[in-house]
């Protein structure tokens, strides 16, 4: 009697050989993973190494920063905060500067006393319209550095009247020089509701700070207390307490410790200015025609001055085809 086939064995059998059939190599189902472009390895090595470059650029020590007062003795300032060399100081000789001698002597010996580093007052010079305020500033500076060594030489700012609310800027930037400073404002006044003079008085004295020690002010002024007189008048009428008010506008010309005025020249000092300009410049003329030219000149000006002297002299060296150039 023939045995069935085990169902069961069969199955198993078939169950393995359709498992083999269905398998593959494995090396067709293993894949490499794919490597990334070599290209993009470089770029980022190469930014790496930047990066680390311009860190130890900014890590290290650079060069020394030149003194930027080095480059010039006389600057001019702007409320941006910026100094603006000025290669050269249009000013006339001290030994040009006739009839205020005694104005002269004072400002040079407060401005040598301070070159020094020794005590000096801030200085204001009023009065007369062109009798030699500002070219004495000018002057005097020219005359005391004329033997100092580089590192001694004084340093002249200007800084001009409509930028004296900048002015506690300039002296935060003066402050950590090794420098000394004449900071100079020319024609400085106030008008009407102006009230920039209260920067101006902090400076001078009464601020937290100060003037600083490497520092001093000069000022030239028509005015001896700065402000006009129907503004200190109308201070006085409308004020609850006029005196207090007109203490507090005239207070500032009395921070200046050094003041010196100045007047009208006589005729005679007028014609020693003339001929002084005339011998310096190299101009011949006989003498009478030269006072009766310049003495008919300051009438037709209806004033005597310096500054007339100066604008004769112009004319007369234009006239005789004569070059402003000493001799």
């Amino acid at each position: 009697m023939s045995k069935k086939p085990n169902k069961t064995a069969h199955r198993a059998v078939s169950k393995a050989t359709s498992k083999a059939a269905s398998r593959k190599p494995l090396a067709t189902v293993t894949k490499r993973p794919a490597s990334p472009p070599k290209h993009g390895s470089d770029d980022r090595i190469a930014r790496a190494l930047e990066a680390i470059v311009a860190h130890l650029a900014a890590a290290s020590p650079g060069p020394e920063a030149a003194d930027p007062f080095d480059s010039a003795d006389a600057f001019v300032w702007h409320p941006n905060g910026r100094l603006s060399p000025v290669p050269r100081v249009s000013r006339v000789d001290l030994g040009l500067l006739k009839g205020i001698e005694r104005m002269r002597d004072i400002l040079i010996e407060n401005t040598e006393r301070f070159a020094d580093g020794l005590p000096a007052n801030n200085a204001l010079l009023w009065g007369a319209r062109g009798m030699g305020k500002s070219s004495l500033v000018k002057a005097a500076h020219a005359n005391i550095n004329i033997d100092r060594k580089p590192a001694d030489r004084l340093k002249l700012i200007e800084i001009h009247r409509e930028d004296i609310e900048s002015l506690p800027k300039l002296m935060e930037l003066l402050r950590s020089s090794s420098f000394r400073f004449i900071v100079f404002c020319d024609d400085l006044s106030f008008d009407g509701n102006d009230a920039s003079y209260k920067s101006l008085k902090a400076v001078l004295e009464g601020g937290i700070e100060g003037r600083p020690d490497n520092v001093i002010l000069y000022a030239t002024s028509n005015r001896r207390h700065l402000l006009a007189r129907e503004m200190i008048e109308n201070e006085r009428s409308t004020a609850i307490n006029p005196g207090e008010a007109v203490e507090e506008k005239v207070s500032l010309s009395d921070r200046f410790g050094l003041w010196l005025g100045f007047h009208r020249c006589s005729q005679d000092e007028y014609l020693a200015m003339v001929k002084g300009y005339c011998s310096h410049y190299g101009i011949k003329i006989a003498e009478d025609e030269l006072e009766r030219e310049a003495l008919e000149w300051s009438t037709t000006r209806g004033s005597r001055s310096g500054r007339v002297a100066w604008q004769f002299t112009q004319e007369l060296a234009g006239r005789l085809g004569v070059r402003m150039t000493a001799k």
